[in-house]
């Protein structure tokens, strides 16, 4: 699925919102360590990435000639400053209707709204390819992103008290939020 869209931030910075591509492998791979480094409300830690510039490159290109499943970077000023994608849930008829995606923004971004055209992006993109839900979970203690996603229409269905487990503060309460297409 193709994907760009230009949109000017607060403050006046210019925000591209467009398909990873397989030139963007280093970069990307180089953002999701610094990212998954700064938080610990994303899913992985940075030591847990294993894939290589080269199988990074090819998975972007499979997913780029997707119709239904992208992957997405924010670029200012030619620099990747985070990405999301959408995934399909599963390819059998009971389930075929249901995405999920996932976000993460370079912290020294945060509050620039990156976050939320990424997601408003994703949004689309889920709509285009004829997804009627998208599903996230979110790390409970993650105010910010809860916020976020409840001012777009997510509504909660569900929570697993030790739903992630970090190094340095235990057991992790996940949220389980839908939105309706």
């Amino acid at each position: 699925m193709r994907y760009a869209k230009t949109v000017l931030l607060t403050g006046g910075t210019e925000l591209l919102v467009r398909n990873a591509v397989a030139s963007d492998a280093c970069a990307l791979r180089d953002v999701m360590q610094r990212t998954h480094a700064e938080t610990d409300y994303l899913l992985s830690s940075p030591d847990e990435q294993s894939v290589d510039d080269e199988q990074e490159a090819r998975s972007l290109a499979e997913t780029e000639r997707s119709d239904n499943e992208v992957e997405l970077v924010a670029v200012v000023d030619g620099k990747i400053v985070g990405s999301a994608g959408v995934a399909a849930v599963g390819s059998r008829r009971k389930v075929v209707h249901r995405a999920c995606f996932g976000i993460s923004v370079l912290q020294e971004y945060w509050g620039m709204g990156i976050g939320r055209v990424l997601m408003e992006s994703c949004i689309d993109c889920a709509r285009r390819a004829g997804y009627t839900q998208l599903e996230l979970e979110v790390v409970a203690d993650n105010q910010r992103a809860v916020s976020l996603y409840r001012r777009a229409g997510f509504e909660e269905y569900g929570r697993n008290p030790r739903g992630y487990r970090s190094a340095t503060v235990g057991y992790q309460e996940l949220v389980h939020m839908r939105l309706e297409l």
